[in-house]
């Protein structure tokens, strides 16, 4: 944990310093940023191990910034936001979050999301055995890497550690709060639409690549990695 580096976006300075201070007790460098643009140069100048980012920023909200973040590389992302629609989830799961925190929030919450995401994401702590191939395809946890086809295709922490974990388990049938709970590591109350959009950009990026295996839709229960005996 150790000299991990956080970016927070956020326009309101005093959320910024509540969390700087409880991140510094945990031993997290910070880096501050009150609005989007200034988030956006923080981002290119320092070597981050994540982002804590709000929605609603002047300049350039948060949805723009997550989008460049991602555009670039995989840092992993939590999005602070007021806003507990289910759309505005999706959204920013669509766009490569990794986590949500709705305000008001407990800072020790939001620590704890913060070593939980920072957990999944780092590959060193991957078992080293954590590598699954099937026809034309492999997912590979030691160094977060998927490939289709032989080639390496782009995919956040999340989807790959859900394809990873279906994988392991071929013809299982899982629910969503199962999967929630094992590849998330706490509940999303009420959020199983979380599930929903990991799968579907799982399938635009597996779609058509063998016919030996496939993510399957179990209607009323959940998903399974399906593979033809």
């Amino acid at each position: 944990m150790a000299n991990e580096k956080i970016l927070i976006a956020d326009d309101d300075k005093n959320i910024c310093e509540l969390l700087r201070l409880y991140l510094a007790k945990e031993g997290y460098e910070t880096v501050i940023a009150n609005d989007g643009e200034a988030a956006v140069a923080a981002f290119e100048k320092e070597k981050l191990n994540m982002v804590l980012l709000d929605v609603m920023m002047p300049k350039m909200d948060g949805w723009e910034v997550c989008r460049r973040i991602r555009a670039a590389d995989n840092t992993p992302v939590i999005m602070l936001t007021a806003k507990g629609e289910t759309f505005d989830k999706v959204l920013g799961l669509e766009l490569g979050a990794d986590d949500y925190v709705v305000k008001p929030f407990d800072s020790k919450e939001v620590v704890a999301r913060i070593k939980a995401v920072l957990r999944r994401c780092t590959p060193a702590e991957a078992q080293p055995d954590g590598v699954i191939s099937y026809d034309k395809l492999s997912v590979d946890l030691t160094r977060y890497e998927l490939k289709v086809n032989g080639q390496v295709v782009d995919a956040p922490p999340k989807e790959l550690e859900l394809l990873y974990y279906l994988a392991s388990h071929p013809n299982r049938v899982f629910t969503r709060d199962q999967l929630l709970d094992e590849v998330w590591g706490f509940e999303y109350y009420g959020d199983s639409r979380t599930i929903d959009v990991h799968v579907k950009r799982l399938r635009e990026k597996l779609e058509n690549t063998s016919d030996q295996w496939s993510l399957k839709t179990v209607w009323g229960v959940g998903y399974k990695f399906e593979v033809k005996e």
